[in-house]
This record gives C-alpha cells, sequence and structure tokens, in this order.
C-alpha cells in the first residue's frame, strides 16, 4: 500500500523554470550575465570554508545589515530562501483553509498561484489592462470578505510594467486594513519612471503591507537564493514561525552582505542595463512588436497563441527565450551581444511575415 498523499496535488503544475541549453544564448530567466561583485566572491569564497557548520537560523547579521539600509528596525526585516519562498511562507501565515482567497493580477509571477494551491487556499486572478499594467481599480474590487493575501509584483513579471507611488498609493488606501497587501518589488533596482514607487518608505505607515525584495536580479546571486520580507514587526514574527530551519545558507548570507557593502558598484551595472533595455525595446517596436514599457531587466512581447512557436524558433536561432502560454514571450536584456543576436532573429523578415503578418 503506497502512502497516502493530498489528493489536490495532483492539480498543481510544478513550477516552470527558463530552459537551459550548451551553446545557446539564454535570455529565459532574468538572470545578470555578469558574475556576483568581486567583493560578494570572495566572500563566498571565506564562507565556504565553514560550511561543515550550520547558517546563522536567525539570518542576524543580514537583517541588521538590511535594517540599517533601509532605515527600519531589525525586527521589521526577515531573510528567506529567495522572495519565491516569502511568497509561500506569507500564504502560510494568512490562510488557513480552502474557503481564503489569495489575490493577485493575471498574467504575473506564475509562482503565485502554484504557492497559493500549496498553502491550501483559493487563487483568485484579476486581468491586467489591455496595455498589459495591473489594473488596480479591479484587483481593489476583487476584494472580499475571503480576501486574506494580495500580491502585487511591481514592476510586473513577466510584462514589466509598473505602477507609479500616486497610483500604488491609491489601491492602498482603497484595501480594508485586515487584508496583507505584498509589494513584490523583485525587480526594484531597474525601476526608472519619475513617479518611483518604494513600497518601503509606502509600507512605513501601513501595517498591512509587506515588501519583498531580493538579491537574486540586480545582486546577481539567483544561484544562492537569498530574498528579504520588510514590514510590520507582527507580519514578521509570523514568518520567522514557519520559516524553513537553515534554509538560508551561509554562503547566501556572507554573499547578501557584501553586496550591500558594495551596492554603488552594483548601481553602475543597473545603469547599463538599463540603457540596453531601451535600446532592445525601441528596436522590437520599430520592427513592429507592441512592446509595452519595461521597469525590469527584461522585456515582454505579447504574441497571444503564436506565443510558444515564437520561443521554438528563436531557440533554433540560437536564443532561448521565454514563452508563457497564450499570452507572450518575455525575453531578458543580456549583454548588447547576446541582444543583438535575438533582435537579428526578431527582425528577419520571414519572422516579422510569420508572427506579425
Amino acid at each position: 500500500m503506497t502512502a497516502q498523499i493530498r489528493p489536490d496535488l495532483e492539480s498543481i503544475p510544478a513550477y516552470t523554470p527558463g530552459r537551459s541549453n550548451p551553446g545557446a544564448v539564454k535570455l529565459a530567466s532574468n538572470e545578470t550575465t555578469v558574475g556576483p561583485l568581486p567583493a560578494a566572491a570572495k566572500a563566498i569564497a571565506e564562507a565556504a570554508e565553514l560550511a561543515n557548520r550550520y547558517p546563522d537560523n536567525q539570518v542576524t547579521e543580514l537583517r541588521t545589515v538590511l535594517a540599517e539600509f533601509l532605515g527600519v528596525g531589525f525586527e521589521n526585516v526577515a531573510v528567506g530562501c529567495g522572495s519565491v519562498a516569502l511568497c509561500q511562507e506569507l500564504v502560510q501565515i494568512t490562510c488557513s483553509s480552502a474557503s481564503d482567497e489569495v489575490l493577485f493580477a493575471w498574467r504575473s509571477f506564475e509562482a503565485y498561484p502554484i504557492v497559493t494551491k500549496v498553502g491550501n487556499a483559493t487563487a483568485v486572478q484579476v486581468p491586467l489592462t489591455p496595455g498589459q499594467v495591473h489594473d488596480l481599480d479591479a484587483l481593489a474590487a476583487a476584494v472580499t470578505e475571503r480576501t486574506k493575501l494580495v500580491f502585487v509584483c511591481n514592476p510586473n513579471n513577466p510584462t514589466g510594467t509598473a505602477v507609479g507611488k500616486a497610483e500604488l498609493v491609491r489601491f492602498l488606501d482603497a484595501v480594508p486594513s485586515h487584508v496583507l497587501v505584498v509589494l513584490d518589488e523583485a525587480y526594484y533596482e531597474y525601476v526608472r519612471l519619475a513617479d518611483h514607487p518604494d513600497g518601503v518608505e509606502i509600507g512605513r505607515s501601513r501595517p498591512n503591507v509587506v515588501v519583498l525584495r531580493t538579491f537574486s536580479k540586480a545582486y546577481g546571486l539567483a544561484g544562492l537564493r537569498v530574498g528579504y520580507a520588510v514590514g510590520d514587526p507582527a507580519v514578521i514574527t509570523a514568518l520567522l514561525k514557519v520559516h524553513i530551519p537553515f534554509s538560508v545558507n551561509r554562503l547566501a548570507q556572507a554573499a547578501a552582505i557584501a553586496s550591500l557593502e558594495a551596492r554603488h558598484e552594483l548601481l553602475d551595472r543597473t545603469d547599463l542595463l538599463v540603457i540596453e533595455r531601451a535600446r532592445v525595446r525601441d528596436a522590437l517596436v520599430a520592427a513592429g512588436y507592441p512592446v509595452p514599457p519595461s521597469e525590469a531587466n527584461f522585456v515582454w512581447l505579447p504574441l497571444g497563441a503564436r506565443s510558444a512557436e515564437f520561443g521554438e524558433a528563436s531557440a533554433a536561432a540560437g536564443v532561448l527565450v521565454r514563452p508563457y502560454g497564450t499570452d507572450g514571450v518575455r525575453v531578458t536584456i543580456g549583454d548588447p551581444h547576446e541582444n543583438d543576436l535575438f533582435l537579428s532573429f526578431a527582425r528577419e523578415p520571414e519572422v516579422l511575415a510569420r508572427f506579425l503578418g
């Protein structure tokens, strides 16, 4: 007799990472193309010498450095094994039955429906606007007495679009104070909006707001898995209760601290990427692709039913991109020569005729 497993797990899809293929240019996973900052690489090597010892389960030093960096209290910061782990833990601390609802835009980060189902809650999806942006009015209107948690991915993955501070504040004012709102700012360092939305600042006077950020993207530590949450002490205390012990490893903690201390070098990197992002989008728009403005490290091609076909054609041309069902294709901004290879494919006359004709 086999062990009894939750029957509802059969309906939960596994998280699908971006494809990898030796020899191909990978623009499918929103990774940085350069390695960790030199200071972080040195910290990783030194921490590896103590790999026989457990890491600090309370992540005390990193939380202290983050609190100082963000101008918040130590008790306002939690650290997890990537921000996606914190997403699942947030469902765990807010939802206790299938009648509890988790609300988010769609299409958005594909982990949201997965972590919601794993947490035995019900996912409620609200369509994006025709411009591929969060419809915050519709999102607020979808809140019911069953809503426990709302995810707002800003900038949104995979569309790259973002809402400004004024829109975000107006939305938060419309959400009941007992509903926890998660501002998922994984791509925060790439935002260049004039009305810059800083979730940490916005959430200072709002106990029902928690902000997620990560070291996986701009800081170049995707392989080490370290993200953090900033919020009210009551929320942080609850997160610590469901935290998997020792899940933030010693190397990740050391690298994150070193990266924060060398963050000015990081900002130079993000400025260069933003320039490339504009170049790639301008070239695609000029070729006829309806690419929305991006505030992340990728661009979005809303190709609908042709998305998977476009992804396969791009892979055959040596560039791996990320199709999303029948919605669109996400293309990470890589090094200039990698972006040029993708643009060369995307602007071929036969490709344009095939996917835009």
